[in-house]
């Protein structure tokens, strides 16, 4: 069960503005037969949903720091993915997963207030489906 925990923790932190990947540890741990590749699929999707959904909060309550400099977005960064957002409106939440984007799609949808009812459906299946993609890939590594 730590092992799921794990790959929850680590997936949800690399979801936020902190500089972790958790695909090395979702193709770890998926090598272990004693888990389950769906369970590690669903615990790390769930994971880095969440992690999205904190940059979504951020953007929602932070956005008044924006002048700090302790904050995390620098403005131009955050200009740079609202045009995006507003260009592609919320389908870009499908694309949360990237890296540096993705954080920032979340953040600028928080700050432009995206219902939560948008927002969670469309980030689990843009990360579900890339977590997916990145087992089927290691499996179809070990089959050939």
């Amino acid at each position: 069960m730590l092992d799921y925990l794990s790959i929850f923790v680590v997936s949800f932190l690399s979801a936020t503005i902190l500089p972790l990947g958790s695909e090395g540890l979702l193709l770890y741990f998926a090598n272990d037969p004693a888990l389950s590749v769906l369970s590690l699929w669903g615990w790390a999707s769930l994971g880095n949903t969440f992690g999205g959904l904190t940059n979504w909060f951020l953007g929602l309550y932070l956005l008044k720091y924006e002048g700090e400099k302790w904050f995390p977005i620098k403005p131009k960064t955050r200009h740079k993915a609202e045009r995006f957002f507003n260009r592609y409106g919320i389908w870009s939440l499908l694309f949360t997963w990237l890296p540096v984007v993705g954080d920032g799609i979340a953040l600028v949808s928080g700050v432009l207030r995206t219902p939560i009812w948008y927002f969670l459906p469309l980030v689990l299946l843009g990360k579900a489906a890339r977590y997916a993609l990145i087992l089927w890939g290691q499996h179809l590594l070990f089959v050939i």
